[in-house]
């Protein structure tokens, strides 16, 4: 008699990478791509992309059927994942107004769910963004992990083949990140499965 057990199969957490950044001429992409790349190197996340620069959503939070046309593309995407990696910008010491329309049009789609933060900018390299994005999704009853990955001078930080000039140092960070973000990941969507989330 075969009494060999094999440990059961974890799936892959499910991660909406929401690009925060609608400004004309914006840096978000090169940023983006380099982060999509860290994800698809790993069989432990599963990445969708949240760009906010292609939902169309009106800041009166009205639902009128433009607003609905908006959120039947990107609803689905923010409700499925199991967590978040949100990147962002940091305008006049926060984050974008385009970003916080999108989390505000949202709100059971976040709870209980893990949300990591990759930021960039000038001297502060976006972290300013970072913390207030933490006492929002903290009101959300989302968590967010304790590290970041940040881009100080970002500009210059990227080659013209959009890759980080001192590679090592980023990677090291995202995959700091990217572990905090699936262990949460993980043991959210466990503790939900045994009792769900009441608020």
């Amino acid at each position: 008699m075969n009494t060999t057990t094999h440990p059961p199969v974890v799936p892959p957490v499910r991660v909406a990478v929401v690009v925060g950044s609608n400004r004309q001429g914006r840096f978000g992409p090169v940023v983006a791509d380099w982060l999509l790349g860290r994800v698809r190197e790993r069989d432990d996340l599963v990445p969708d992309v949240v760009d906010v620069a292609e939902v169309a959503l009106p800041t009166t939070l009205s639902p009128t059927s433009e607003a609905k046309d908006a959120l039947a593309g990107v609803t689905p995407k923010l409700a499925d994942a199991d967590a978040y990696v949100v990147l962002t910008p940091e305008y006049n010491h926060s984050f974008p107004a385009g970003l916080k329309n999108l989390i505000d049009w949202h709100y059971t789609e976040w709870r209980a769910k893990p949300v990591a933060l990759v930021s960039y900018g000038g001297v502060s390299g976006g972290l300013r963004a970072v913390e207030h994005l933490r006492q929002v999704f903290a009101e959300l009853h989302a968590v967010t992990v304790r590290d970041t990955v940040s881009f100080h001078g970002a500009g210059a930080a990227f080659d013209a083949e959009g890759q980080p000039r001192d590679a090592s140092g980023p990677a090291a960070a995202a995959k700091v990140m990217l572990d905090q973000l699936v262990w949460w990941a993980r043991a959210l969507r466990e503790a939900k499965e045994r009792s769900p989330y009441a608020g």
